[in-house]
């Protein structure tokens, strides 16, 4: 039987969270919540998840800055997938370590599917797995 994914939702404006949890709950999903980037550092800290929805402008801390800390912490951690309605961000984005981006309005087409793509990539704890050797950037040679 295959595992139910974890996935957290970033965001600060209530409706957002309310649509997009909504969408998540049509495809089978149920996400934890947190309203800033504060939070999702704590929720990071207290659980592991597969997916990280999250938005970038937020008060306390922004998805840009909870996004390169979540990866400075987490070596094999979750796809983090921004989703923003401002379009000059995705240099920055993908700089800070993101995986991909959506665009607001989310459809349930583009969450679908980048859900599915996402979870068909293998992380580096499936490779180790599968035994073969994993190099990182802390690897000696």
């Amino acid at each position: 039987m295959e595992m139910p994914l974890s996935i957290l939702l970033v965001d600060d404006i209530e409706v957002n969270r309310m649509v997009a949890s909504r969408m998540l709950g049509k495809l089978g999903y149920q996400a934890d919540i947190a309203e800033n980037g504060i939070e999702a550092l704590e929720a990071v800290d207290k659980k592991y998840y597969d997916i990280i929805f999250m938005d970038i402008q937020m008060p306390e801390m922004d998805g840009i800055e909870a996004t390169k800390i979540i990866r400075e912490r987490c070596i094999d951690g979750p796809k983090i997938i921004i989703v923003s309605a401002l379009s000059d961000c995705v240099d920055a984005c993908l700089d800070a370590g993101a995986d991909d981006i959506l665009s607001k309005p989310l459809s349930m087409k583009d969450l679908r599917s980048s859900i599915e793509y996402h979870m068909s990539m293998p992380s580096v704890s499936q490779f180790a797995a599968s035994g073969m050797e994993v190099i990182t950037a802390t690897s000696e040679l």
